[in-house]
């Protein structure tokens, strides 16, 4: 596998003990995988995307994290995912969606 140019990080609330919990998962972080999978295929982006464990910022989920550039995108949504994937086509960030 070649490396990407792009790696998403999407918070999915899990624990420890592997069980999903907190904000994240409960806001539907799960449903935002395959959109953005999807999305990422049919717009030909050089990504990949990752769950994570809790990323601590449960007030603020569901949480994606653009790697390399370490953008903390706030309270995704697919509406979101759209503009942030746009940007990306650019290489550019949102900075109105990202965290502070």
């Amino acid at each position: 596998m070649q490396k990407p140019r792009y790696h998403l990080f999407v918070c999915n609330s899990y624990r420890t003990g592997g069980e999903p919990q907190g904000v994240c998962h409960r806001k539907g972080s799960f449903d935002l995988l395959q959109y953005l999978q999807t999305e990422l295929g049919d717009r030909g982006l050089d990504a990949m995307v990752t769950t994570t464990g809790c990323l601590n910022a449960c007030e603020k989920g569901p949480i994606m994290i653009v790697y390399p550039e370490g953008w903390w995108y706030y309270e995704v949504t697919e509406e979101k995912v759209d503009e942030i994937l746009d940007a990306l086509e650019q290489d550019q960030p949102v900075p109105a969606l990202l965290m502070t």
